[in-house]
């Protein structure tokens, strides 16, 4: 998925953002909006991931979601 797209979708998928990351609250997926350095940064912090780690479950997340929404 087109982080762009993923910005311009972002209320729509925030619900799939719960289903995989439910120590993010409403507050914390607000403040990320569709940015993904926004949300590798709540994955370190809300889940202890090294960077590499929180980059590529986001990258993974974007390949799930994208076949999710777009089958």
């Amino acid at each position: 998925m087109d982080r762009n797209v993923l910005e311009g979708k972002w209320k729509q998928l925030k619900g799939h953002a719960r289903e995989e990351w439910g120590k993010l609250t409403d507050d914390d997926l607000d403040q990320v909006r569709g940015r993904d350095e926004v949300l590798v940064g709540k994955l370190q912090e809300k889940y202890g991931k090294t960077a590499d780690e929180a980059e590529k479950a986001v990258a993974d997340w974007f390949d799930k979601v994208d076949d999710k929404v777009n089958g």
